[in-house]
């Protein structure tokens, strides 16, 4: 899907997000979501010509770098939205509509890395807890 494309190599949410109100005049920041210390969810409606829904989900690293890019016809559930990138991961429930397309940029990688016990910090371990699914958040 070339819009999905053209903003995914964007490759930072800054620039990302200056494109789509080029394209699309204007978008609505509907959630953001973090899981763990190192991934981003931005969920956005917005009406671009080219997308065939209306909601965007960005997935950025700590840095903002655009990880992945979904366009969905209805709001996602934030459980359901990683039920589908960790399966195995029972912690996670929700609704997840049809994801209707889906870029990734060189920013890739499994995120299910990020939900395992021993998944890197950056927080001493007397300052961080486990994040509900995985990850550590700081306590």
């Amino acid at each position: 899907m070339q819009v999905l494309e053209e903003l995914a190599g964007q490759m930072v949410l800054g620039a990302l997000l200056e494109r789509l109100r080029e394209r699309a005049g204007s978008y609505e920041l509907c959630a953001h979501w973090k899981q763990g210390e190192f991934h981003h969810d931005v969920v956005l409606r917005v009406d671009c010509p080219g997308l065939p829904g209306e909601y965007l989900v960005v997935a950025t690293n700590c840095n903002g770098g655009v990880k992945e890019v979904l366009c969905l016809a209805e709001m996602p559930e934030r459980g359901g939205l990683w039920r589908r990138r960790c399966p195995g991961n029972v912690e996670f429930d929700g609704r997840l509509p049809e994801v209707l397309g889906r870029e990734v940029t060189s920013h890739w990688f499994d995120p299910c890395e990020l939900l395992v016990p021993e998944a890197r910090s950056e927080l001493k371990e007397e300052f961080r807890e486990r994040q509900p699914g995985g990850g550590w958040r700081q306590r």
